[in-house]
């Protein structure tokens, strides 16, 4: 079946007015004063999660698709002589109404179906990074949310340390005057195994759950273990752990739109082993008002860029600011670059969760909510997509398409293995 992209001024003709009048997060689904939760992907980024997230709900289920992982993390959460039910199939979890919310920590391809479903049958959803594999997922993680009236939290946790609200205040105090330029770095050598053979699965691995909507194929041990840097399950450096530093330039930068102009290229430096992306990138990505963000993958070198592996530099008319989500800012101040105010700190995992839960129980309002998560990923799928293609692209943030490029605008969706695409009242993706 033909896809067909999600045109972002319908999807706000049509979600708008059926919205119009309507809070757009009901007060907590829980009875309780500690909602209920299940983690989904309990791999080591989902396992991690679930243990957080016993500390402020009260933890129900885990799920992976490998059914040894989710009863041995079980036994591992088990508290009080309670440990939550180790689930094979995420649809089970939600069918289960006795579930506030969900963390989603599975490979990429995943992240969107589940956030989708999860929405529709009522739970509030904290979906781990990157939240859409490709562009068109954001625009349907919105209207879904939206349609739902439940929360759904990016998992960028440096949102919530107490060094991004301090440097927050100062990028907005104008003490560096206007930023201008907002630039990201990746700098973590990666190394990548040889091409092994096709094989049959593993057993308790629910292989054809895993593939799930992306093309069927063999089992293959790099693909699954390694899925990050494979096209069809992951989106490569600069969406796996770039997006941290990412989501951070989109928000050090102030800007609350997508670029119009796009451009990125890439090299393979002293690469071995398999992957399918490249292991040095440069993206670039300008705003209509002139202001522009700057994104380095630089998976080959031993060194670290203002002493941190995964940074940012924010450049306003009168200094800038270094930071890292490693917790840590420092700003310069004039032509002497002077220092000014900085901080140490933490990461925000642990005050990310809790914010969300405390959302799902009425007791914060909802933010780093959809709209954030596609203005920042959005940046991950267009310079993917200039990369690929191998040249400038000029794009629209009005219809979020490219205007007169076919070829360009058709990548900004994909195809989806039955029966996981989506329906909806502004367009298919199937």
């Amino acid at each position: 079946m033909q896809t067909s992209h999600l045109s972002r001024r319908r999807f706000i003709s049509t979600t708008t007015a059926a919205m119009a009048g309507a809070p757009f997060v009901l007060r907590a689904q829980s009875k309780t004063d500690r909602p209920t939760a299940a983690v989904i992907g309990v791999g080591g980024r989902g396992s991690g999660l679930a243990r957080t997230a016993m500390d402020f709900a009260d933890l129900l289920a885990v799920c992976d698709v490998n059914q040894k992982s989710a009863k041995n993390i079980a036994k591992v959460l088990e508290k009080n002589g309670r440990q939550p039910k180790a689930v094979r199939d995420f649809r089970r979890v939600l069918d289960d109404k006795a579930i506030d919310a969900v963390f989603i920590a599975t490979p990429h391809h995943w992240h969107t179906p589940i956030a989708v479903r999860a929405l529709e049958a009522g739970k509030h959803v904290y979906v781990e990074k990157p939240a859409s594999h490709v562009f068109a997922e954001g625009q349907l993680l919105i209207e879904s949310a939206k349609k739902a009236k439940r929360i759904l939290q990016h998992g960028t946790q440096m949102r919530s340390s107490e060094v991004t609200m301090k440097a927050d205040e100062i990028l907005k105090s104008g003490l560096l005057g206007e930023i201008k330029l907002s630039r990201g770095w990746s700098i973590e050598p990666r190394n990548h195994p040889a091409p092994v053979k096709d094989s049959p699965p593993p057993p308790g691995l629910d292989y054809e759950t895993w593939l799930g909507p992306a093309p069927q194929r063999a089992y293959n041990s790099n693909r699954v273990n390694r899925w990050r840097w494979y096209r069809d399950y992951g989106n490569g450096e600069m969406g796996d752990d770039g997006i941290h530093d990412i989501d951070l330039a989109v928000w050090g930068l102030g800007v609350d739109s997508l670029p119009v102009k796009i451009a990125a290229h890439g090299a393979d430096i002293n690469l071995k082993g398999e992957t399918e992306y490249p292991n040095h990138c440069n993206a670039f990505f300008q705003y209509a008002d002139g202001r522009e963000v700057l994104y380095e993958t630089r998976n080959w070198a031993p060194y670290k860029m203002h002493g941190f592996d995964s940074g940012n530099a924010f450049y306003g008319t009168k200094g800038f600011m270094v930071f890292s989500r490693r917790g840590y800012f420092q700003t310069y101040l004039g032509a002497k670059e002077e220092k000014g105010p900085g901080l140490r700190g933490g990461h925000g995992n642990r005050e990310h969760v809790k914010y969300f839960i405390d959302a799902v129980a009425g007791r914060k309002a909802p933010t780093f909510g959809p709209e954030i998560a596609h203005r920042s990923c959005a940046l991950v799928h267009l310079g993917e997509i200039a990369f690929r293609l191998g040249r400038t692209l000029a794009f629209d943030p009005r219809t979020e398409t490219f205007p007169h490029d076919a070829e360009a605008t058709a990548m900004l969706t994909k195809k989806y293995r039955a029966p996981w695409g989506f329906k909806t009242s502004c367009g298919s993706l199937t």
